[in-house]
């Protein structure tokens, strides 16, 4: 992404997705238009320093005769172009349409909420997480949470040794123990010894 400086304002990026959509609507040829790689990549390379040039605000009055000299003489280019660039995103969106990821029994035991696997779905397809016609989605299973300080917890009560337990267990389910804190100070301590 090119970095927009000058006096571009608050929102530069805008004005540079703004004009990159532009040239990229203008300028859509893709390799089966050129006889060699090399063409197509000088085409390529012309475009972005045009598309740079707009951006920094460089020769803005040259560049613009310059595109509109070009959308005049590849009119009918640009138009097929964008046709053949809507019946290929028509026929994706009607392929995803007809062809929806399905989720297997393993997807639901692996957790796969979303329905999307390596091997039940085509790869990189949406697959939404609540489907509007009502299809079924995966439940959790398992145990609800349980409420802190019921009936049946067996840390109930404030003696010292309850405490105690409480905070063992708290630091301990935070990944903290009591051999941590032994080991740092003793390194620590040998440590500042070498300094």
């Amino acid at each position: 992404m090119v970095v927009v400086g000058g006096s571009g304002g608050g929102n530069a990026w805008a004005k540079e997705m703004t004009l990159r959509r532009r040239m990229a609507s203008i300028f859509n040829k893709t390799r089966e238009h050129f006889p060699s790689l090399k063409d197509y990549n000088d085409y390529l390379e012309e475009v972005e320093d045009m598309t740079f040039n707009l951006i920094e605000g460089f020769d803005v009055e040259a560049i613009e005769a310059k595109i509109s000299r070009y959308q005049q003489e590849n009119a009918e280019q640009i138009y097929l172009s964008r046709a053949k660039r809507a019946e290929d995103l028509a026929a994706a969106l009607k392929a995803s349409r007809t062809n929806p990821v399905k989720a297997g029994s393993s997807d639901m035991a692996a957790g796969s909420s979303q329905g999307i696997s390596g091997g039940a779905g085509v790869q990189g397809q949406y697959a939404p997480a609540a489907v509007p016609g009502g299809l079924n989605q995966p439940r959790p299973t398992g145990n609800a949470p349980q409420p802190i300080g019921g009936s049946l917890d067996p840390l109930q009560g404030y003696d010292e040794e309850t405490m105690r337990l409480r905070a063992e267990r708290g630091a301990r389910a935070g990944g903290w123990t009591a051999e941590l804190g032994k080991r740092r100070a003793l390194e620590e301590a040998f440590n500042s010894i070498f300094i």
